[in-house]
């Protein structure tokens, strides 16, 4: 079988590409080549997607060890994601005493405080104003550093280095590794801070975590902290950009939410299934331990897999009419933090950051609205806007 060069080719802002949308009915298990790394299979069924996000006959771990499908020429890899378990769920574990919903609870009312100082400057300077800079990135990158117990005022330096943790071709390998080396003996350091005096943030209750004896090595610690960050940070502001966006160009799910602030937590689960956000598929691919029948075939052992979660979200079979944007959809179910054991530990955070930002844009500007084109960025794990233009 010839394999498909992958990703499929550039599409306008959110767009869906169309090639998912025939692949997922007519070759679900389609044969891919990326630009560097062996060929792999590009799964884009919601049940096929779902089983090799959560099935242990598919591993990550085998991911640092292959020749990974990739889009650069060097594979960085991140401590929680190079991991199966049990090592991953010792982890995992020792994360969860830290990360817990009551804790992401407790920064609601700092977002909120933090949404409305963001909105006073944004309403005082007067429209047109960018998105982007006056709120989807400093709401976001505020709380992960309140959360973490970063510096307010080192929260612009850590917004270029949670940047080259999402890049995929944006920066040179060289560019990303120098920024991830900096991230990490900040971060080091911080570290070292609260194990000589605690706060009440998360470095240092990962620093305490531990579970029967167990804990987090020093350098366990950093490389969580890193994945915390830059995943935490570039990918919610994306996410909030996006979502604006989506609402703006549907105005009447918009009207909806306005109406009744009730269909907002609902609304934000739609936002996740809808908007496809990763450019490409999941950049971790998982290796087949053992033979595995899917939709459309049978995986070897030892062939990796890539899943294409966007386009698993739009599967008619899971979600009728998939490509119809419904604030008031029962969404439940959506892959965009994944599932299974790896489901992202920041899904709570996210989802909360999102409610906070959109619930406070539409009551703060109830004709926001579009001031001109949108430009959108390339090369990063995220899609989003460089820029965009609002007014009211």
């Amino acid at each position: 079988m010839i394999a498909r060069s992958y990703p499929f080719g550039p599409v306008d802002g959110l767009d869906l590409h169309p090639t998912y949308t025939r692949l997922r009915d007519e070759e679900p298990l389609a044969r891919v080549k990326l630009p560097h790394g062996e060929e792999g299979w590009l799964l884009t069924r919601y049940d096929d997607v779902r089983l090799a996000l959560s099935d242990p006959r598919f591993s990550l771990a085998q991911a640092a060890v292959r020749d990974t499908p990739r889009m650069g020429p060097t594979r960085i890899g991140a401590i929680l994601t190079d991991l199966d378990p049990p090592d991953h769920t010792r982890l995992r574990r020792l994360l969860a005493h830290a990360f817990t919903v009551r804790r992401v609870e407790q920064l609601r009312a700092t977002a909120q405080r933090v949404a409305g100082d963001l909105l006073d400057e944004m309403e005082k300077a007067g429209p047109p104003a960018d998105l982007l800079t006056a709120f989807a990135i400093p709401l976001p990158g505020l709380m992960v550093c309140d959360l973490l117990g970063v510096p307010y005022a080192d929260r612009d330096h850590f917004q270029s280095l949670a940047e080259a943790f999402m890049s995929i071709t944006a920066m040179t390998d060289e560019e990303k590794l120098s920024k991830l080396g900096e991230l990490a003996g900040y971060l080091a350091g911080l570290a070292d801070q609260r194990r000589a005096h605690q706060e009440d943030d998360l470095i240092s209750a990962l620093v305490v975590a531990q579970e029967e004896g167990d804990r987090l090595t020093a350098e366990e610690l950093v490389q969580i902290t890193v994945l915390l960050l830059g995943a935490g940070y570039d990918s919610t502001a994306s996410h909030i950009a996006n979502s604006v966006h989506t609402l703006l160009t549907h105005p009447d799910q918009a009207d909806l939410l306005r109406a009744d602030p009730e269909l907002m937590p609902g609304a934000v689960e739609e936002l996740l299934r809808w908007i496809p956000g990763q450019e490409i598929a999941d950049i971790l691919p998982r290796y087949a331990l053992e033979d595995v029948e899917l939709s459309g075939g049978t995986v070897r052992a030892g062939e990796p897999v890539l899943l294409a979660k966007h386009a698993a979200n739009r599967d008619p079979r899971q979600f009728p009419d998939p490509d119809r944007f419904d604030v008031t959809r029962n969404a439940k179910g959506h892959l965009a933090f994944g599932h299974g054991p790896h489901h992202c530990i920041g899904a709570q955070l996210a989802r909360m950051d999102v409610q906070v930002a959109l619930t406070a844009l539409l009551e703060r500007f109830p004709d926001l609205r579009l001031a001109g084109d949108v430009t959108w960025r390339t090369g990063m794990a995220m899609r989003g806007p460089l820029a965009m233009p609002v007014t009211w």
